[in-house]
């Protein structure tokens, strides 16, 4: 096993978040309990996307406490592998609809987000990572 340590995203990891690989992103519930919901991912320069619909349980949580933690399992090989820490740095509702198509693309290989519903406002969570952990085969 090879294991590299950083401060921030490496093209290797960004590789993994770039990939059709779900990751898991902690938050931290009001009374600091951890809270960890399966996500879609994406990666844009040095930030990690996760994207949401307001009112959710992670976006309640950051907009409180911007602290996360996204782990991400390459799908082909779990042993290939990234956790990062860091902090929620930026929340964009601007190109969030077009970007969960993006993601449907993706994930589902459909144009268009098929669970939107009527009355939900999506946004885009930008995380900046602070420590990064990769392992490798």
């Amino acid at each position: 096993m090879n294991v590299t340590q950083g401060t921030k995203l490496t093209e290797d990891d960004k590789s993994l978040f770039k990939g059709k690989n779900f990751a898991f992103i902690a938050t931290l519930m009001k009374d600091g309990s951890p809270q960890i919901t399966p996500t879609w991912v994406d990666v844009e320069g040095d930030s990690i996307l996760i994207n949401t619909a307001e009112g959710r349980v992670k976006e309640k949580n950051v907009k409180r406490d911007k602290r996360v933690a996204v782990s991400i399992v390459d799908s082909a090989n779990p042993y290939n592998m990234v956790t990062v820490r860091g902090k929620v740095t930026e929340q964009v509702t601007k190109g969030a609809d077009a970007h969960i198509d993006k993601m449907s693309k993706k994930y589902l290989g459909m144009d268009k987000y098929p669970y939107r519903t009527p009355t939900e406002k999506r946004v885009i969570l930008k995380i900046h990572a602070d420590k990064v952990f990769h392992m490798t085969p």
